[in-house]
């Protein structure tokens, strides 16, 4: 990570308990450090124990007085979301502050994805931040401070994005629960933030995962996830972020190009729609392998050539993100499911 700043400004979340779930790598591992900046105690949650243990490596050395501590958890599973915040709440003596941002991301035609890839992406995105939400908000309630509850939504919740259909459709039902929690957890005193991000520098193309034409799915999306104009500086967006959460904001939309789709979508989602289809037909077609694999998989075995280089030139941006986030380390479960290409 990029050396940190001396000085620290004054925070209202100085002293405060900050849980990030999905906060071992990317964005999750820049809203921990920017959480730690701001002088909170932060807890990292996610399923792979070697991941956090480098997350927290990582932290220290940019904030060594820092208190940064750990929970191995899937929060797939509500029992082990529950048993997040029972610890948390032992260990720091209360949680004032949660972020709820684990996710997954998977790059094909929707028919290559298949039902079971929807699946997927409501448990872990939707299901994940409903049980985050669920299970914190009696903690955030009791929070001196006024607990705040952040969660992580999308452009691509805010209308549907070809290729990402399973994304969007798990993301735009984190949209409606950040919608509807904030009017119903206002009675106790707890503000809920939803945070729609377009794209960001973390180096989250190389844990997407692609299926169909995988080559040219993860060339067009890991391009894009590096062009400088179209995407955001992943420390910059979490600055901004915590800022919003911390200001209890409703709403907030990241990067230029999100907020011109949502205001296009919002006022002609007809034409957003059949501008959409054009995009679409510009993207592979269905064929190709039925198996969905990381992108770090994908990279390592695409041959070398002209475009290769030239994507590695336009994403030159989006791989420093990935060596800094803690993106360039295969998951356990990858680990554990890779095949040979």
């Amino acid at each position: 990570m990029p050396p940190s700043s001396s000085s620290v400004p004054p925070s209202s979340l100085t002293g405060l308990s900050a849980v990030v779930t999905g906060g071992s790598r990317g964005l999750g591992l820049v809203l921990a450090d920017e959480l730690l900046a701001r002088a909170c105690t932060v807890t990292i949650a996610a399923r792979d124990g070697e991941e956090l243990e480098r997350a927290v490596a990582l932290l220290r050395t940019r904030r060594p007085a820092a208190t940064v501590r750990t929970e191995v958890c899937d929060v797939r599973d509500r029992n082990a979301v529950a048993e997040l915040f029972r610890r948390t709440q032992t260990a720091c003596g209360g949680v004032d502050l949660v972020i709820a941002n684990a996710g997954i991301i998977q790059v094909a035609p929707a028919e290559a994805v298949g039902a079971d890839g929807f699946e997927d992406a409501m448990a872990t995105i939707f299901r994940g931040a409903l049980h985050t939400a669920l299970e914190a908000l009696p903690y955030l309630r009791e929070s001196r401070a006024g607990g705040r509850l952040a969660l992580i939504g999308s452009v691509g919740g805010l209308l549907a994005v070809p290729h990402l259909l399973p994304y969007s459709c798990a993301k735009s039902a984190v949209t409606a629960l950040a919608e509807g929690l904030y009017v119903e957890a206002a009675r106790g005193g707890v503000s809920v933030t939803a945070i729609h991000p377009g794209l960001m520098r973390t180096g989250s193309h190389l844990h997407a995962v692609f299926g169909g034409d995988r080559e040219r799915e993860f060339a067009w999306f890991s391009t894009l996830a590096g062009t400088p104009l179209l995407s955001m500086d992943a420390r910059r967006a979490a600055h901004r972020i915590v800022s919003a959460v911390e200001k209890r904001k409703v709403r907030l939309v990241l990067t230029p190009a999100a907020k011109a789709a949502d205001k296009a979508h919002g006022l002609a989602p007809a034409l957003t729609a059949r501008l959409s289809h054009g995009v679409a037909r510009l993207l592979p077609a269905a064929e190709g392998e039925p198996e969905l694999r990381p992108g770090i998989d994908v990279e390592a075995s695409a041959p070398r050539t002209v475009g290769r280089r030239i994507r590695a030139l336009v994403g030159v941006l989006n791989d420093r993100a990935a060596r800094a986030y803690n993106e360039r380390h295969r998951t356990a479960a990858e680990r554990n499911t890779r095949t040979s290409p």
